[in-house]
């Protein structure tokens, strides 16, 4: 399931939530004051790492060879 963020209005906490795709804009209780009008936020994702595709190999400052013979 996924996990989706929400903030609370009246106590002006964030928070998670691990619910169904299908209840992400049903009422959350916030559990740090209890109140139902918590809001969904737009969350964002990355993430790191090496593409697949294209680029060069790294160059070097010291002469035509970039450091690899």
């Amino acid at each position: 399931m996924p996990i989706f963020e929400y903030r609370c209005p009246d106590c002006q906490q964030e928070f998670d939530e691990i619910r169904p795709f299908a209840d992400r804009d049903e009422p959350v209780s916030c559990p740090h004051c209890g109140s139902r009008r918590s809001e969904r936020k737009i969350s964002l994702f990355g993430t790191t790492g090496w593409s697949s595709g294209g680029g060069s190999a790294p160059s070097s400052s010291c002469g035509g060879h970039g450091g690899f013979t």
